[in-house]
């Protein structure tokens, strides 16, 4: 038999938190600061257990997660046709709406039911027929189901598209740091809202404006909607006192970011006045060679250079990340500094003295990882 739909507040169940493969360990340590219970890592994610509160609370704050996951059942099936009885027999009613259009994924491993897509079948009918809701390819309600040697796993994608759009940035350059790595990068540089940030590449600004947010206490997703908000165990009230729970501050330092290019500096300033953090950003059209510190500081110099297929000549690279160094070395003494590379010997081209860099991430095609030091000399 089916195990009963978690659809009480009181009741807790497994929560799972998508985010980079690599970035796990800062994820789980930015869930267990959030106070939710008991973290535990697993590859390209968290888990831990909470209630409905939980996961509205997970997609309004925190700011490393890319998805959402409420593991609403379990059951076994070894066939297709119990895999079909069982999907009817569940009370898909406690969760989802009839007029509400949901989405269907399915993956198989190691599992009698190996066909994917007639597993898919399956359960899009059975939703269909049992509760009435519409199945869309296009829908922003997914039921994510992962077949595991023969145990059926049912989970909602509770947050719809990717918490890296928080709703803010329309501008963007190219191959732009997402949001959710660049908090998690911050926070493995020990970023914790209480120093200056400067990106001396900022590109659309994203280092610098996630690190204004967390400096003010603003909620990652204030200002977008979540697929939970479809679902028929939906809490309109809770859900509106969760969002007026206000942990917004003044901060108290500032946050800066140069870039060369005139376009880029004008999405920042876009992009920071819609985040509603232009009042503690600054944002100018210089090179890297002319940047300097401010006045308040020091705190932490994190920037994202090239590393990629855009310029050709690798030895065009080595000289950038030279020249990235000696400024820093000669000009930031005091500073820390990270830097997202997807080559280590493009960071020891820096000749900055690292500690022994972060895990690989996968970004743009690319495997990256964070190199940071302690302050400089």
């Amino acid at each position: 038999m089916p195990e009963p739909a978690l659809s009480l507040s009181s009741e807790t169940f497994e929560i799972f938190l998508i985010c980079a493969p690599g970035l796990e360990a800062q994820l789980a340590t930015e869930a267990r600061e959030a106070g939710f219970s008991q973290p535990v890592t697993s590859p390209g994610g968290v888990t831990f257990r909470g209630t409905w509160q939980d996961v509205m609370q997970a997609n309004l704050r925190l700011r490393g997660a890319t998805r959402v996951l409420a593991r609403i059942g379990q059951f076994r099936a070894f066939h297709l046709a119990q895999l079909d009885k069982r999907a009817r027999k569940f009370p898909w009613s406690t969760l989802l709406r009839p007029d509400q259009a949901i989405k269907v994924e399915v993956t198989c491993r190691k599992s009698k039911i190996y066909h994917a897509g007639a597993a898919t079948q399956r359960l899009e009918r059975a939703i269909a027929e049992e509760l009435g809701a519409p199945i869309s390819a296009a829908a922003d309600l997914v039921l994510k189901v992962r077949i595991d040697d023969n145990l059926v796993t049912l989970s909602l994608d509770t947050s719809g598209i990717s918490l890296h759009k928080r709703g803010h940035k329309v501008a963007v350059n190219k191959a732009p740091m997402r949001e959710t790595m660049a908090a998690l990068f911050l926070r493995q540089a020990g970023y914790r809202g209480d120093e200056p940030v400067l990106d001396p590449m900022c590109g659309s600004g994203t280092f610098v404006i996630e690190a204004a947010e967390i400096a003010a206490g603003l909620a990652a997703g204030r200002s977008r909607g979540f697929s939970f908000e479809r679902l028929a165990n939906f809490d309109a009230d809770a859900w509106s006192a969760l969002k007026s729970e206000s942990g917004d501050k003044t901060p108290e330092c500032r946050f800066f970011g140069f870039d060369r290019d005139s376009g880029a500096i004008r999405m920042c300033h876009a992009n920071a006045e819609r985040a509603g953090v232009s009042n503690w950003t600054q944002f100018a059209t210089q090179p890297i060679s002319e940047a300097r510190p401010p006045a308040a500081g020091p705190g932490l110099v994190i920037l994202n250079p090239p590393y990629g297929g855009r310029i050709g000549n690798k030895s065009l690279l080595y000289g950038l990340y030279n020249s990235i160094g000696d400024v820093l070395k000669t000009h930031f003494s005091g500073w820390r500094v990270g830097i997202v590379t997807a080559e280590g010997g493009l960071a020891r081209a820096t000749g900055l003295p690292f500690k022994p860099p972060g895990p690989l991430v996968a970004h743009g095609g690319l495997k990256v990882r964070l190199s940071h030091t302690a302050p400089l000399p």
